[in-house]
Order: structure tokens, then C-alpha cells, then sequence
């Protein structure tokens, strides 16, 4: 398979000053694409505001150090967890890939969603690509500077809904509200809002393609995963060409019209006629506009498709191949180890440490004491309290709270001493037990004596 061709600082043909328009189009790819880009738009969106029990459904808390998921306490040393998801979810970014080419960056992105909703908003406040570029260059007029405004506004306040909501992972969304409302936000918290929602709004507002061309790293290894056998957006160059246009519309044309309409659409204003580049993300948003000329003169659709080398020149293309299996493999076992992980997730965290004053205090000739320092940390929040006690080979005495209040006392030390009585081994196992209402724990240290 040829090298994908890097272009450097190109400029898309029909721009103007170093600007172009993308234009709007509709067809089954792009809704195929709103089926997938809204459900994640509202998950993004309802992960951080959606309550259950008056806990979101995803906030990793500092303060209370866990994560809540979906209802569900997680403790800072389930994050291996999070670390398999994210290795299973490259596995099955690394299969799309090699089956289909870039369809993430084009279906399913951020940046590329968010970019198509600032391009909405444009489109909606400014007037379709055609109008807005046809005004370029031209001086402001009142309704174009009001129109301009409305648009930046827009994008403001999306970007603004997009900082803060992505916040609200880190700290409650409605307490982010309640501060901002009543003037009381801090100043970290107002200056990672800030600085949030300005990269979204110049990411999806201002810089767009050019974060695809020369910020991700996807564009640039995807010429490693591709192969002969890559379904990836692909212009038929055998049937399109001789492209019929104007000088030259006799039957010995090809399908092309060079209507130019697959460039304009292109979010990266590329042309996908040029052949396989970096700068594509695979949306299909040339495939439908393409498709939608075709209808019209009545020819066949599919000039521009979804296609692998392989089958542009008629040769065997299998789907399902070693390396697309090797990786499909990979990322079911990755997706069942987390699963499989999150049955086995930590509901009470305790930990017991040895003071490190004194190794042992002598009271008589039969009691010795040891003193140690217990956290307990529970991640269910329908543990109220936790019973402590001790068991080990000999009589053993605590001495501390029996009962620890967990709403006043979790994940804090807590001093303890124990005390033993006729221990003749200077190094004694001991065990501190840990009962909640449904979850129970125990940690195994050391009792020290004198020597006999």
C-alpha cells in the first residue's frame, strides 16, 4: 500500500484569504452519524448532571477519594480499572481502524463533534457556506455584525456548558452552579473554566481541521494500521475519470461532473479525488454529497464509497483477517478482565500501622500494650459504622472506640492500643477485624514483645 501523502500548510481550493466554508449535507452517512454523535453528546452531557440517590453518574471526588460510577463507590485503588477500560478501548480503536479506517475521528471524536455543532450554530446564525463565503472580504454591514456576534455568543455559551460540565467529573456539578450564581467561585475553579472553555471554543471554533492535521497523532500512525484491505473513504478513480465538465462533456467522460461538492463538504477541506490523505477523518460527508449528484443525473451511486485497494482493483478482500482478529481478541479479553475487575471492587479500605514511638509498653509483669494508628475508608455509602476488634494467639484487649462513625471518621487515623496478656513470643501475629452492615475486612500486623 502506498505512503499516505502528508500535505503541509495546504489551503483548500475554494477558500479565501486562507479560509473556507464547510457546507452542510444530508444522507445516510450523516445520519448514521447523528445515531452515534447524540447518544454521546447526552452522555457526556448526563454523566455529570444526571443524579441518582444525589450522586452524579461519574465524579471522581478528591475530597472523598473514590469515584462514584453510576451508583456505584469505587475506591482510588480500583483505578486499574479505568487504566483496562481505557487499554481495552484502544484495542478497539486500533480494530476500527484496520477494518474501516478512521471512522472514530469522523463518527464519534470530540473534537470532530464539537466542530460539527460549532459549524451548525455558524451555519444557523451566519447563513449557509455559500453566503457566508460569498461575504468574505466584504465590509461589515449592521445585520452581518449582529449575526457575527449572535454566532460568537453561541459558541461562547456552548463552550462555557462544555468547561463547566466537564468540571462537574471533578466536583459536583450543582455545587459549580450554586457558587457561580451567588459570585463565590474560587479562583482555581474559575480559571480552569476559563481556560476549558476557551480551548473548546478555539478547538471547535477557530482551529478545527488543523488540530485532525497537525495536534492528534492518530492521523499521523493510522498509515501504520491501514492495509490493502482497509474499508476506508475512497474515490473510484476508474470509473470517475475522465471527469465531464464543461470543456469536456462527451460520452467518453467519466461518472465524475466535477461538481466540486465532496470538497466542500469535507470538514478538513481536502479533496478526496487527490487520493488517500492524513488530513481525512472518514466522516462520509463526500460520499453523500456525491451520491446525492449521482441520483440526480441518474447514474449510479458509490463513485465515492467506503472501499479497500483491494477491491478498487477487483481483487479478494476479506473483512476479517489475522491482525483485525489478533486485534478484536485482544479487546475482548481486555473488555472481559474489566468486567470481570469490577466484581471484585474494594467496598472498605482499612489500614493499621504501628506507632512509632515506643515498640512496647510494659504495664506489669503480665500485660503488655502496643499502640497502632487505624484508618478505615468505606466506599458504600449505606455504611453508617464499622465494629473493629482483634484476635490473635493469646488474650488480647483494644482499647479505643469499638464503633467507628464513619460520617465523621472516615479515612482518618484513629489511635488504638492493645494489650496482651503472658505473651511469651516477642513477635506475635495479630489480627484487626472490621464489620459493617454488609462488608467486612481484616489486616494481619505484628504484636511486639520483650524477649524471654
Amino acid at each position: 500500500m502506498e505512503q499516505i501523502p502528508v500535505v503541509q500548510d495546504y489551503t483548500p481550493p475554494f477558500a479565501r484569504d486562507g479560509k473556507f466554508h464547510v457546507r452542510l449535507t444530508e444522507g445516510r452517512f450523516q445520519n448514521l452519524r447523528r445515531l452515534s454523535s447524540w447518544p454521546m453528546i447526552a452522555l457526556f452531557f448526563g454523566l455529570a448532571w444526571i443524579q441518582v440517590d444525589g450522586q452524579p453518574w461519574l465524579l471522581f471526588s478528591f475530597a472523598q477519594r473514590k469515584i462514584i460510577l453510576f451508583g456505584t463507590a469505587l475506591s482510588w485503588h480500583d483505578l486499574p480499572l479505568l487504566a483496562g477500560l481505557m487499554i481495552a478501548g484502544a484495542c478497539l480503536l486500533f480494530f476500527m481502524a484496520v477494518a474501516w479506517g478512521r471512522v472514530w475521528c469522523g463518527f464519534a471524536c470530540p473534537q470532530s463533534i464539537w466542530t460539527w455543532l460549532f459549524i451548525r450554530i455558524e451555519d444557523f446564525t451566519e447563513g449557509r457556506a455559500s453566503i457566508r463565503a460569498r461575504q468574505e472580504g466584504q465590509p461589515l454591514n449592521a445585520e452581518r455584525l449582529l449575526r457575527r456576534i449572535a454566532k460568537h455568543l453561541l459558541w461562547i455559551a456552548l463552550a462555557t456548558l462544555t468547561a463547566a460540565t466537564f468540571t462537574g467529573y471533578f466536583i459536583p456539578i450543582r455545587e459549580i452552579v450554586s457558587d457561580a450564581a451567588q459570585l463565590e467561585l474560587s479562583m482555581t475553579i474559575t480559571g480552569w473554566l476559563v481556560i476549558m472553555a476557551g480551548l473548546t471554543y478555539a478547538n471547535a471554533g477557530l482551529v478545527r481541521e488543523k488540530i485532525c492535521l497537525h495536534a492528534c497523532p492518530y492521523s499521523r500512525f493510522q498509515g501504520v494500521m491501514f492495509d490493502h484491505d482497509t474499508r476506508t473513504v475512497t474515490y473510484d478513480a476508474s470509473r470517475g475519470e475522465p471527469r465531464a465538465n464543461k470543456r469536456n462533456a462527451d460520452t467518453n467522460s467519466g461518472d465524475c461532473v466535477d461538481c466540486g461538492l465532496c470538497v466542500q463538504v469535507c470538514p478538513t477541506g481536502i479533496d478526496i479525488r487527490d487520493g488517500l490523505q492524513a488530513a481525512c477523518i472518514d466522516c462520509a460527508a463526500c460520499i453523500d454529497a456525491c451520491d446525492s449528484v449521482m441520483e440526480k443525473i441518474n447514474r449510479p451511486t458509490g463513485l465515492i464509497r467506503f472501499a479497500s485497494e483491494s477491491q478498487l482493483e477487483n481483487k479478494p478482500s476479506p473483512l476479517l483477517r489475522p491482525r483485525l482478529a489478533g486485534y478484536g481478541t485482544v479487546m475482548v479479553i481486555a473488555f472481559s478482565a474489566v468486567l470481570y475487575g469490577f466484581t471484585g471492587t474494594t467496598d472498605l479500605l482499612v489500614e493499621v500501622r504501628r506507632d512509632r514511638g515506643a515498640l512496647f509498653t510494659q504495664l506489669d509483669e503480665q500485660w503488655i500494650c502496643n499502640n497502632y494508628r487505624v484508618k478505615v475508608e468505606a466506599f458504600d455509602p449505606a455504611e453508617a459504622s464499622v465494629r473493629i476488634s482483634v484476635v490473635g494467639e493469646g488474650v488480647f484487649e483494644l482499647f479505643g472506640p469499638a464503633d467507628i462513625d464513619l460520617s465523621e471518621n472516615n479515612s482518618t487515623w484513629l489511635p488504638y492500643r492493645v494489650c496482651a496478656q503472658d505473651i511469651t513470643s516477642p513477635n506475635t501475629k495479630l489480627t484487626f477485624n472490621f464489620q459493617g452492615n454488609e462488608v467486612k475486612a481484616s489486616k494481619e500486623t505484628t504484636f511486639l514483645a520483650k524477649s524471654i
